[in-house]
């Protein structure tokens, strides 16, 4: 005993621990048989090599390059805006008949209330005679361009745990979004922007919060990267006081070298993330300001838009939204929480109508005009819809899970159809259930992407955004 002590004595002693010789070990093994595969020259050399943003292939040709998800945090009413429903009008102000509600339990469905009739009236519209209400009249313009979806479901009936579930396919925080998967799947046709860029605007953040677009248990370097309005889209980008262009790249230079050694040494994915970010940075300080300038754009695109510079609004964001897919951003969403009409229902869609309609609608023919809405997958919609019962005396509607409406364009997407149908009352989807996860199907398939393929080992299994339940492409959309 005396002699082994005196063998190792001066040795430190994390260099004889099993934990130390297993992961530096194992890592050298691994980075060795990686560069084999690869054909490197050097073990070193292999994981400062790789770019977890490279451009990937897809599973199969898909029609989609990009993604714009125009997220109506707070759910929207589709009983006033695309679900017209004459004989829930007949039945205003008298109770439900008992079957609607029979077996169905939810925390916020009260069998006391008495039906609401629509608010506002509806009318056919373009050559696919799609009905649409009165507050949406520039997405009647663009009726023949997209797909509504009248039949979507969900799991949950609160706003947090249904955002997230929409977002990331789960109710539960800690899960990649849907923005992260596709940017781990396909990877990234810029290096001067993020690969997956969100912006909100409304009367506040989404319930969900960063959760809507985290990248969970995916390397972080496929989160969404929030750009906010006006002249920093953002923050401490802009180089402090007295340090110049050439000091910032050079101290750059410096810490690229020790993260690569780093790196080769631990083989931790999250240093070639803060690698990626601190390139990303200084590139964007060039980028993300000629980006932002919207005043750039002609005065009659502005216009069409409802766009103002130097203000964030959702008017904003769908102009940055167009010029960021212009130069290869993978995935954008804009979040616009202003929609949970509890009360106040009139007024309040009135006003969110005005703020979004005029913008969304301008992007589908801004795309379309400069060919790029074959290959943007555009989507429009909400975590859930509400009630046909009233709540807030006689103006407002509460949370529904049961049936609500999206619409797509773009992409993948056959144009100018309508389906799926709910109840007489707006309450079931009685006719071609989507549910969150079908959606989610749908959109990786647009992409060229199959939601069975795209996986990452998680826990000892292989997670998926559409998990393990039943999920399907709904074809009956797709171009």
């Amino acid at each position: 005993m005396h002699c082994q002590t005196h063998l190792y004595r001066g040795i430190h002693p994390t260099a004889l621990a099993r934990r130390w010789f297993l992961k530096n070990c194992a890592v050298g093994l691994g980075a060795a048989a990686l560069a084999e595969l690869v054909g490197t020259k050097s073990a070193v050399a292999a994981p400062a090599a790789i770019d977890p943003l490279a451009p990937k292939p897809s599973h199969f040709p898909g029609k989609a390059k990009n993604v714009i998800y125009l997220f109506m945090a707070g759910a929207p009413s589709h009983l006033e805006l695309f679900d017209n429903k004459p004989e829930l009008a007949k039945w205003d102000g008298k109770l439900p008949p008992a079957e609607l509600l029979k077996g169905y339990r939810a925390a916020f469905i009260n069998p006391n209330s008495k039906l609401l009739g629509p608010k506002f009236t509806f009318a056919k519209h373009g050559q696919s005679g799609a009905e649409l209400s009165e507050l949406l009249p520039h997405l009647a313009t663009v009726v023949d361009e997209i797909a509504i979806v009248k039949s979507m479901t969900t799991d949950a009936f609160n706003h947090a745990p249904a955002q997230i579930l929409m977002n990331t396919g789960n109710q539960q925080f800690g899960r990649p979004s849907m923005g992260s998967w596709v940017t781990y799947g396909l990877g990234s046709e810029t290096q001067d922007l993020p690969a997956f860029v969100v912006f909100s605007s409304g009367s506040k953040g989404p319930s969900g919060g960063n959760s809507n677009w985290g990248s969970g248990f995916l390397p972080t370097v496929y989160q969404g990267v929030q750009f906010r309005g006006g002249s920093e889209p953002v923050l401490f980008l802009d180089n402090p006081r007295g340090i110049d262009h050439q000091l910032q790249a050079d101290s750059l230079d410096a810490i690229r070298t020790l993260n690569r050694h780093r790196l080769a040494l631990v083989g931790d994915p999250e240093i070639a993330t803060r690698t990626a970010a601190y390139e990303m940075a200084f590139r964007m300080q060039t980028s993300a300001p000629d980006l932002m300038d919207i005043s750039q754009e002609p005065k009659e695109v502005r216009q069409a838009y409802g766009a103002e510079p130097g203000k964030s609004t959702f008017a904003n964001n769908c102009l940055l939204a167009r010029r960021l897919v212009e130069r290869g951003v993978r995935y954008v969403q804009l979040f616009h929480e202003a929609w949970d009409q509890h009360g106040n229902l009139v007024a309040d869609l009135k006003k969110n109508c005005k703020n979004t309609d005029q913008a969304s609608a301008a992007l589908i023919k801004d795309l379309k005009s400069r060919g790029l809405l074959d290959q943007t997958l555009v989507i429009w919609g909400g975590e859930f819809g509400r009630t046909p019962m009233v709540q807030g005396g006689n103006d407002g509607r509460d949370h529904h899970p049961n049936a609500f409406t999206y619409w797509l364009a773009g992409g993948g997407i056959k144009p100018g159809i309508t389906l799926g149908e709910s109840d007489e009352f707006g309450f079931n989807a009685t006719k071609d259930r989507v549910h969150v996860r079908d959606l989610h199907a749908t959109v990786l398939h647009c992409l060229g992407l199959d939601h069975r393929r795209l996986s990452f080992k998680f826990q000892g299994l292989d997670a998926r955004l559409t998990g393990v339940e039943p999920a399907r492409v709904v074809k009956e959309i797709l171009a």
